[in-house]
């Protein structure tokens, strides 16, 4: 007599999870086939990617990859990629947590959304004036310069997102601390930094992601000494053609350093997302 229900429970189950998955594939599916084609193309020659109908069966082919190093200085443009979002993100940190806490601390929700406001305005907006003032200091083409544009995109992000990590701390915890002899600091340091430190690892890793693919301010701001892998793939680009399969292949190229960073650590900061601020 038990067994049905049990039997009726479990299809039920099995049913919904089925529907969420195919309702998560047919919404992901358009950017899955994009980066589905991204892969194919990168494997085609320039006939290949060209032709029409497009091609799906057809010798694949690792020249375009080859072409990514043998006709550009990949490396260099990898490592002035990872300077400029790693240096945006590492003063966005040391900037961007302590307004965020003060920010959380006082209820300064106006401050708050003044920070919102400026991440959704177009960067375009800053890059202007920030080009006049590089260009009169002999900024261009620097690592501090592109840093500091990177700015208008590490901080809004890392503030807003490690605000809710210190609103997540019970006051009793604070309280407790304050009793115990904790100063201002003191209890940021040792109490709050501490059980916050889930919702920095994510500020910090969207920070570096949102870096690394911003294209407009080094494409402005870059010479040959920094230029970003985002800015590279436009060597593949001309007005008489488009390569598309060096393209593609430096294209993926790009997209792998964010997506195994991400394969690697998303189980644990969702985890400790989830726990945050409930541990003593």
């Amino acid at each position: 007599m038990k067994i049905e229900p049990l039997k009726g429970k479990k299809l039920k189950k099995f049913f919904k999870s089925l529907l969420f998955w195919i309702a998560l594939i047919l919404a992901l599916s358009p950017f899955l086939f994009i980066f589905l084609w991204m892969v194919l193309s990168s494997f085609k020659n320039q006939f290949q990617n060209i032709c029409y109908p497009p091609l799906w069966i057809f010798k694949p082919t690792f020249e375009n990859y080859i072409r990514v190093f043998r006709e550009t200085p990949f490396l260099k443009y990898f490592i002035n990629s990872t300077i400029i979002s790693g240096g945006a993100t590492l003063v966005g940190l040391l900037f961007g947590i302590p307004a965020a806490y003060a920010i959380a601390q006082f209820r300064r929700k106006g401050i708050a959304l003044l920070i919102l406001i400026l991440r959704i305005a177009p960067g375009i907006m800053f890059l202007l004036p920030c080009f006049i003032l590089f260009t009169k200091l002999g900024l261009i083409d620097t690592y501090p310069a592109l840093v500091f544009m990177h700015l208008a995109i590490s901080l809004p992000v890392i503030i807003w997102l490690t605000i809710g990590g210190f609103e997540e701390i019970p006051l009793e915890l604070k309280e407790a601390a304050y009793i115990d002899g904790c100063s201002n600091f003191g209890c940021f340091w040792r109490l709050e930094l501490p059980l916050t430190k889930s919702f920095i690892t994510i500020a910090g890793l969207m920070s570096f992601i949102f870096c690394w693919n911003y294209f407009i301010f080094s494409l402005v701001l870059s010479q040959s000494n920094t230029t970003p892998l985002p800015v590279a793939v436009f060597n593949f680009v001309s007005y008489e053609t488009t390569e598309w399969g060096p393209l593609a292949a430096a294209s993926i190229l790009i997209t792998l350093p964010p997506t195994i960073l991400m394969m690697f650590i998303h189980r644990g900061f969702i985890k400790s997302f989830l726990t945050a601020g409930i541990k003593g």
